[in-house]
């Protein structure tokens, strides 16, 4: 991975990520750990390759943790256990997702719950989780990753578009209230990111093909463009930007 910026205040930062072992939570890792951070990652499936192939690649390892995230019990005790071992969190970032393709007529409410409690309802725990030692520190950055999937109205997942509409509005109204304690949220908006598992499962060239029309920049967009836009929203390099939906998609929707 190459490294395109340095932030030097997150030298020796206490960093969470959850999904941080596949992916792009697997480039996020790498990223805050190229950095000079101290970095803690959650993820269901064993990720202890990935985590000896970042010691041998950087001579630290990042500290792993199996933990299934829709069990909220396990996920804060991830977090304090994180601050147990490498200090109080001042970065928080909650990247796992399932996208997982479905209908409106073959989902179950269980099914919808089992949606909800990956993809929108760990954000608000574990930023609950953090949130009391970011105060002590005098502030911290929590950033929720959303999707352009929603912005789009794309259909195939209805489910997860819901879901990561709810982060925006959760990021937004996080940064009100965590706003006084120095404590910014903001929700990352990534396009279409050629991940492995993308280009294994859906990213046929019928497809991409039709994507890149949409984009103003006519390049695909690689798991670095969005570690890029991490590292500076989780630097003081951007201090006074909070309660925003910063997208990274080569210009296919536009905000404001």
């Amino acid at each position: 991975m190459a490294q395109t910026a340095t932030f030097h205040d997150l030298t020796g930062a206490s960093v969470f990520i959850t999904g941080g072992g596949s992916g792009i939570g697997a480039a996020l890792t790498e990223g805050f750990l190229q950095q000079g951070a101290k970095v803690s990652f959650v993820q269901r499936s064993d990720a202890s390759e990935f985590v000896q192939l970042m010691e041998q690649k950087y001579g630290v390892a990042p500290h792993f943790i199996q933990c299934d995230i829709s069990d909220v019990a396990a996920l804060q005790a991830a977090i304090r256990q994180t601050e147990a071992l490498q200090g109080t969190i001042s970065v928080l970032i909650n990247n796992a997702a399932n996208d997982a393709r479905h209908s409106l007529g073959d989902f179950s409410v269980d099914a919808w719950d089992s949606s909800m409690s990956v993809n929108l309802r760990p954000h608000f725990f574990s930023a609950q989780a953090v949130a009391p030692g970011m105060r002590k520190l005098g502030g911290g950055s929590i950033i929720n990753f959303s999707s352009i999937s929603y912005m789009m109205g794309n259909a195939g997942y209805p489910a997860y578009a819901a879901s990561k509409a709810a982060i925006t509005g959760l990021s937004r109204s996080l940064a009100r209230e965590l706003g006084p304690d120095n404590i910014r949220v903001n929700s990352l908006i990534p396009g279409w990111v050629l991940t492995d598992k993308q280009i294994k499962m859906w990213a046929n060239p019928e497809d991409l093909a039709a994507h890149m029309q949409k984009q103003c920049l006519k390049q695909h967009l690689a798991p670095q463009d969005v570690v890029d836009a991490t590292l500076f929203l989780a630097s003081q390099t951007s201090r006074m930007v909070t309660g925003q939906a910063l997208v990274v998609d080569g210009g296919v929707v536009v905000t404001g």
